[in-house]
């Protein structure tokens, strides 16, 4: 089941940027997780992640050393640069570019030489997380990161698998995020049904919720929770998780036939990232117009 309309909810609950991510204990278990071993129950979320479809998904620093304090998606380059859609709120404004480095797929670390903000975005994480968007130009092409990722262009993401893809830290359902999970720079990748679907309102209103995200809703294995969307209350596979912080500006994927595709870019959630909380995406579908100024050779795929 799925959600539309505006979440009044989203208001009351608190919301966190987004990182790396958090997943079942179960499966943390299965994947070697333990006390003094926290940071060995990932596997299989790494796995995932490192699927060929997800190569476009690099790790932002502001020190270039520091990988995984965001995360970016290479959209495709043109003749002198590359592309990266991010989120708006890992800058403060007015945003700069040098404010992030980019790791390219070599490790070769890239700067930007400008930053396009989503111009209806103010800052505003709770009334405005479906315009959490912005765009990095880099100073010069990137290869090896494979075919440029294709946009979902459509309106048919309520209820779906999605899979979320980002760097920074980790954690488990019972606890949240914590040091202690994190090892590397590696990105990882979760599972999760789009129970909440919100529509678009544009432009947005100077003090409500301006909609336009999908949310995710992260259940026990018991089912002991309830799913405040109406959707499962028992996790969707084992590779279910939420985004912890750090994944902010990573990409939500959806598979509509063979086609992998870009739905959102991750923008935040609730609580400290546990069972029973909620991560935020901001639709991409209907940013198109505003995506394909910025880079004419953006793809969409229109379902």
């Amino acid at each position: 089941m799925w959600v539309a309309g505006f979440a009044a909810t989203v208001s009351l609950w608190a919301t966190t940027p987004t990182a790396a991510v958090v997943v079942l204990d179960s499966t943390w278990h299965a994947e070697g997780g333990a006390k003094g071993r926290e940071a060995k129950g990932f596997g299989a979320h790494l796995r995932l992640a490192a699927e060929p479809q997800f190569r476009s998904v690099l790790a932002l620093a502001t020190d270039g050393e520091t990988w995984g304090e965001a995360s970016g998606t290479w959209l495709g380059n043109d003749g002198r640069h590359a592309y990266l859609l991010t989120a708006a709120h890992i800058f403060d404004l007015p945003a700069r570019p040098d404010a992030y480095v980019v790791r390219g797929p070599k490790g070769e670390v890239l700067k930007a030489d400008r930053v396009f903000v989503h111009p209806q975005w103010n800052g505003d994480e709770e009334l405005r997380t479906g315009f959490d968007l912005a765009i990095l130009r880099l100073n010069r092409p990137i290869e090896g990161a494979g075919p440029p990722p294709m946009l979902y262009g459509g309106r048919d993401e309520a209820g779906k698998l999605v899979t979320f893809v980002g760097y920074g830290s980790r954690g488990i359902g019972s606890t949240g995020e914590r040091d202690a999970y994190y090892e590397g720079s590696d990105k990882a990748a979760a599972e999760g049904t789009a129970d909440q679907w919100v529509d678009i309102v544009d432009p947005p209103p100077r003090k409500r919720d301006g909609g336009n995200y999908l949310g995710v809703f992260l259940p026990k294995e018991d089912g002991s929770l309830k799913n405040p969307w109406g959707g499962s209350r028992r996790p969707v596979s084992r590779l279910a998780g939420l985004l912890g912080s750090g994944d902010s500006g990573g990409s939500t994927w959806m598979k509509v036939g063979a086609n992998w595709v870009v739905v959102g870019v991750n923008a935040n959630g609730t609580g400290r990232a546990r069972y029973g909380d909620t991560s935020w995406v901001a639709r991409v579908s209907p940013h198109r117009g505003w995506i394909s100024e910025v880079f004419p050779g953006v793809r969409f795929l229109d379902n």
